[in-house]
């Protein structure tokens, strides 16, 4: 018989991504969470990635990484962005940023501007198709060929 119920390991697994959710930005290391889990490190990671199919290093890069994305499309500097979502390093905020949107930060910030200022100059581009009959709208066809 295992010493503990699994319900009450997986209490303590939700109650550790409940902590990383709420205190992500902030300096938190793999050893607060396991202590704030009450986990051995080893357990608590195999554990955590049984449960969300992420480590618990890669689940709050995630959470991170979609923070700073919101932070640069509110027009924040890249370098605010990354401190503002726990990055310690811009280089080290650029890589996984990178890793995980597929552009840097900067390119990501260009991309979004231009598709905002291509949202105000050609409207009409950015709905789709099927929405536009569906309203009943004439459109034309945008790729004649």
């Amino acid at each position: 018989m295992e010493p503990y119920p699994k319900a009450y390991l997986y209490k303590r697994i939700v109650q550790a991504k409940l902590f990383m959710d709420k205190h992500f930005a902030e300096r938190i290391d793999l050893a607060k969470i396991c202590w704030e889990a009450s986990f051995s490190k080893f357990h608590f990671i195999r554990l955590f990635k049984e449960v969300y199919g992420a480590t618990p290093k890669a689940y709050l890069s995630k959470l991170r990484i979609e923070h700073a994305a919101q932070l640069l499309d509110q027009g924040m500097p890249v370098a605010d962005a990354c401190m503002n979502a726990g990055f310690e390093s811009i280089p080290t905020f650029s890589h996984a940023f990178r890793k995980q949107v597929g552009k840097t930060p900067a390119a990501y910030r260009k991309a979004r501007a231009e598709r905002l200022q291509s949202m105000m100059e050609e409207p009409m581009d950015h709905i789709p198709n099927c929405y536009a009959v569906w309203l009943g709208w004439q459109i034309e066809d945008r790729n004649p060929g």
